[in-house]
């Protein structure tokens, strides 16, 4: 089973004007391969070199991927990525307690580390040219999702910090795994 964890970095095209996805240009997206146990990073313009690998995904993991990562990623993309199976921890997360949590309080909270930097930061450093920096911060964001997924299939739980402590999150990731026989092959092209 080919399982890709992944992230992208963006940067607001209208400078000064508040978030909107619509804004949102991709700068970079970087993976986790468990075929290959690699992680790689693809700028935007070398997002044709990342299609394949993603078309021979099962499942794609991410946090907050579904309403953030996969979208912008489509907009680049001729195909359409929803097509392939997707994990969002976020959503997982979302659907258990019913509100958002930080990625980084998650990562605090479940492998007492936290994450490197945040995207406010990312966007600052490729304003700067900064683009290993940037680069750097999102693979260890793709390293902290991936070691949240792993841990979340082996213990059926996150943890995240709440005023009072570290308090559980029950997960079932039973079917996270799970890919119908005609997802084997991915029909994210159109055809």
């Amino acid at each position: 089973m080919k399982v890709i964890t992944f992230d992208i970095e963006t940067r607001n095209t209208v400078p000064g004007s508040a978030f909107s996805m619509e804004n949102q240009e991709l700068t970079i997206c970087c993976i986790h391969d468990s075929e290959t146990g690699e992680y790689s990073s693809y700028l935007k313009e070398e997002l044709p070199t990342l299609w394949g690998i993603l078309e021979r995904a099962d499942i794609l993991v991410g946090y907050n991927s579904d309403h953030f990562d996969i979208p912008i990623l489509n907009r680049y993309y001729s195909g359409d990525l929803t097509k392939i199976k997707s994990v969002d921890l976020l959503k997982e997360v979302r659907n258990v307690l019913g509100r958002r949590l930080r990625l980084d309080n998650i990562a605090e909270a479940t492998l007492g580390r936290n994450k490197t930097a945040d995207g406010m930061q990312a966007v600052t450093w490729w304003d700067e040219g900064k683009i290993d920096l940037v680069r750097q911060y999102c693979i260890e964001d793709v390293k902290i999702t991936r070691e949240l997924y792993d841990y979340a299939k082996k213990h059926k739980s996150l943890k995240y910090k709440d005023f009072d402590g570290i308090r559980d999150i029950k997960l079932d990731p039973t079917k996270w795994e799970e890919v119908a026989e005609v997802a084997a092959l991915n029909h994210t092209l159109p055809f």
